[in-house]
Parts: structure tokens; sequence; C-alpha cells
């Protein structure tokens, strides 16, 4: 597969290729990780309503609209990748999809909080920004009660001190990247 291409691994529109721009700054979740992200979620992921924090290529938010996702939020910062975001959301005719041109720190600050049933969290590297952000969709109310919360790393970064309410559900480690699915619930709920 050329390296600027995408395949949606299943539903509606498995196979289906999506292009995205050469930047350095895009690692796109590799098949293998979003296969399994996307089994972990697969009772979930069916009406619910997405917020894609980082989307970089969006991905992950094609993947959950593909597999039955009533709506994503992709929050993109990088003008080109938001381009390719809209082209290839119009070329799926993916109209539960919106994007916007963001910061996520500032979207989650400024925007109307909407609760969200999952939400997918991919940082770049090295970004100061994954405590401030998760601390921001609990402070803001941006997540449903039980919201599903996938939040992908570098392998051996210090652990998340994830908000009170988060639960660590599943982690995973696939060569450099280690990603986690939460779940949000209180005190004496049983998922």
């Amino acid at each position: 597969m050329p390296p600027n291409r995408l395949r949606i691994i299943a539903g509606c529109w498995r196979g289906r290729r999506i292009g995205f721009p050469a930047l350095a700054a895009l690692r796109p979740t590799p098949d293998r990780v979003r296969e399994t992200v996307f089994n972990w979620l697969q009772s979930e992921i069916d009406g619910a309503h997405c917020l894609d924090l980082f989307a970089g290529t969006g991905i992950l938010g094609f993947e959950a609209l593909s597999r039955g996702a009533a709506s994503v939020t992709c929050v993109e910062r990088e003008p080109a990748a938001v381009t390719a975001i809209r082209r290839n959301a119009g070329a799926l005719d993916a109209g539960g999809m919106s994007v916007v041109q963001n910061d996520a720190m500032d979207f989650l600050k400024r925007s109307q909080p909407r609760p969200m049933d999952i939400v997918f969290i991919d940082p770049p590297y090295g970004s100061p920004s994954l405590g401030p952000v998760c601390r921001l969709l609990e402070e803001r109310t941006w997540l449903a009660p039980r919201a599903s919360i996938y939040v992908e790393t570098r392998a051996l970064n210090p652990a998340l001190a994830a908000p009170a309410d988060w639960q660590c559900l599943r982690s995973k480690r696939a060569g450099q990247v280690d990603y986690r699915l939460y779940c949000r619930s209180r005190e004496g709920d049983q998922r």
C-alpha cells in the first residue's frame, strides 16, 4: 500500500482507501491497532456519537462511521490534514462527519460541550496536551456518563494520570505504540 493511503478495515466502507498529505506530524494508527481497538468497542460503536481529537488522517473517525457510529467530530489543527479529511468525507459521502480546524485544547475550552459516547485521543508524541485534554473532557462535560475513551501514546511513555472516574479496561502495546481503552464510570457502576 502506498505510504499516503490507508484502508478502512471493516463496515460499510470496508476496503475503501483514504489519502492523506505527507506531513511529518501525521502518524496514522496502524491497521493492526485499529482492528484491536474497534474489536474492543464493537458493542458500543453502533449509534455512538464520537469525538476524534488530534484527528490527523481522520482514519479513526472514518472507521467508526463505517462500523455504525451516528456521528464523528474530527478536530485537527493542520490545514492540509483538515483539507484531506474533508475531501475523503466527501468522497465517501460521510454525512455523519464534521471536521473542525482547531487546536484540541482550544476546541474543548471554547466550543459548546456535547456529551460524547466515544472519544479518541492520539496527540503528537511528546505533546504536553494529553493530561490537560483529559481533564477538560471531564470538567467541561464532554463525556457521556458511560463514555469510552481511547488513548494512544508512544510506548513507554509515563502512565497517564487519568481522571478519577476513568477506569482502564484494556491496555496493549504494538511496536512503538501503547494504547488503552478507558471507561468513564462512577464508583459502584458496573459495566
